[in-house]
């Protein structure tokens, strides 16, 4: 019998769903995994269909309908192809790309030029590229769960242990006690850490059991730190535009969030790599957990990272001294990618300048500003201290006129000056990405240039105190 076309992606998904699950229980017999890793595994990797629909469903209510066909992606060239999808079509094995547009994008309308005649041209939208994944193949899956997840499990587990019995007892004992460890684990896959380190260290250690038991089960197991089974990557024009999506989750699905994290401004990752991630549970409640990993990332800077991917593979797969150096070559492209990200948000700065200017003056007398909620407060930002520091100097600087508008529609009041001038550093800072190279500057030969270097060169003198 020939299946209904509406019901061809639910067949092959099933069908691939069975594999999956073969594919697991396989693993399973050759001891490869555990019984508690094989059961999480099962369930990430059954009722496929239902899995992918709940991360349509996570968009939806974040994003609302797509703006435009969705289209198949491609992988390879890290484009999307001209392949419209029907609803019908789609399922969990082939990646697609939609685009949404952030409604609540507090930079909507803001960032445009004029050229001749009325004709407007955005030079920032709300458009939103989201980058649906496949489902992780089972094979990548095992492979990172015994291999990488398994590897830094066990070096938690020993380096715990070593710690812990350290600071009650010798180091040579938790030095010992540590190397026993690495070598227990190796024979096998375990997962069950405090009840083989007890049976480890046997006697005599009853005083500091409950406390290396309670240390000891904090340690996230390997097959748990598989989380991106079911993933998707939104590209955003600015970092704004990228928290304000991640408030949004915060707000519409709290008790979904798993973890959260941004690293927006991270200069500490050996790669110089720059997102946020957040990860949702899409099961049905906290003791089935379904992980969806949701990537944001900009648009200048994922053009960047694309690019390097044959030289991170190399750089990880590789053993020898040589992984140090191509880190440090991405680190430095990665870099080249935040300058051409930063020199956008000097145009965007240079834009609003005038724009700024009219709505204080079209406010005055309102008790408001017409720029107000723009860009949005956010919870993800830089220390309160730091911005303290930042304002004091600003307020130096504008009394001393290093900062100062000659273009306005209307002689300013020192306060409207720096009302303005605060503005625009109060953008600078949630838009701009810092950068490690203190000898990089933007052009300053405006003043919104002026002003993006007297901002980030605060900001990279702040963290290297």
């Amino acid at each position: 019998m020939i299946a209904r076309p509406d019901t061809l992606a639910a067949d092959m998904t099933a069908d691939h769903d069975r594999k999956n699950l073969e594919d697991i229980n396989r693993a399973l017999d050759e001891h490869r995994i555990n019984d508690e890793a094989a059961e999480y595994l099962r369930t990430l990797y059954s009722e496929g269909m239902l899995w992918f629909r709940e991360v349509f469903h996570v968009l939806g209510k974040c994003f609302g309908a797509p703006k435009a066909p969705v289209v198949r992606y491609d992988y390879d060239n890290d484009c999307g192809v001209d392949e419209k999808i029907k609803i019908s079509d789609i399922n969990p094995l082939s990646p697609y790309l939609v685009q949404h547009r952030l409604d609540m994008d507090p930079m909507r309308n803001q960032f445009f030029t004029t050229s001749a005649g009325h004709k407007i041209d955005l030079s920032v939208s709300s458009i939103v590229t989201v980058i649906v994944a496949a489902q992780k193949k089972t094979s990548r899956a095992l492979d990172k769960i015994t291999g990488k997840y398994y590897t830094e499990f066990v070096g938690e587990v020993a380096t715990t242990a070593e710690r812990v019995i350290s600071e009650h007892e010798r180091a040579a004992s938790g030095h010992a006690i540590a190397e026993k460890i690495r070598e227990e684990f190796s024979g096998k896959f375990i997962t069950a850490a405090s009840e083989t380190v007890l049976r480890i260290i046997g006697r005599g250690h009853e005083q500091i059991a409950v406390e290396l038991v309670r240390e000891l089960d904090k340690i996230r197991k390997p097959h748990l730190r598989l989380q991106d089974v079911w993933r998707v990557k939104c590209l955003f024009d600015l970092v704004p535009q990228a928290r304000t999506f991640i408030e949004r989750i915060r707000e519409t699905m709290p008790d979904r969030i798993i973890s959260m994290r941004d690293k927006f401004y991270d200069m500490d990752n050996p790669r110089n790599y720059r997102d946020a991630k957040i990860i949702l549970n899409i099961g049905p409640d906290s003791s089935h957990i379904v992980p969806m990993e949701i990537i944001c990332q900009v648009r200048t800077f994922f053009e960047f990272e694309r690019m390097t991917h044959i030289q991170y593979e190399r750089a990880r797969s590789s053993k020898t001294r040589a992984t140090d150096n191509i880190e440090r070559k991405l680190a430095d492209y990665m870099e080249d990618g935040i300058k051409q990200y930063n020199l956008m948000i000097c145009d965007c700065v240079e834009d609003l300048f005038d724009r700024v200017g009219w709505n204080i003056l079209y406010g005055r007398g309102l008790g408001m500003s017409l720029f107000e909620g723009f860009p949005k407060n956010c919870t993800l930002y830089y220390p309160q201290k730091m911005l303290d520091i930042i304002t004091d100097k600003l307020d130096n600087a504008i009394e001393n006129e290093v900062f100062h508008l000659t273009t306005s529609p209307a002689k300013l009041t020192q306060t409207q000056m720096s009302e303005i001038f605060h503005f625009m550093a109060r953008f600078i800072l949630v838009a701009a990405m810092p950068y490690r190279k203190s000898a990089w500057s933007a052009p300053s030969d405006t003043t919104a240039g002026k002003l993006f270097n007297f901002v980030m060169k605060e900001v990279q003198r702040y963290y290297k105190q």
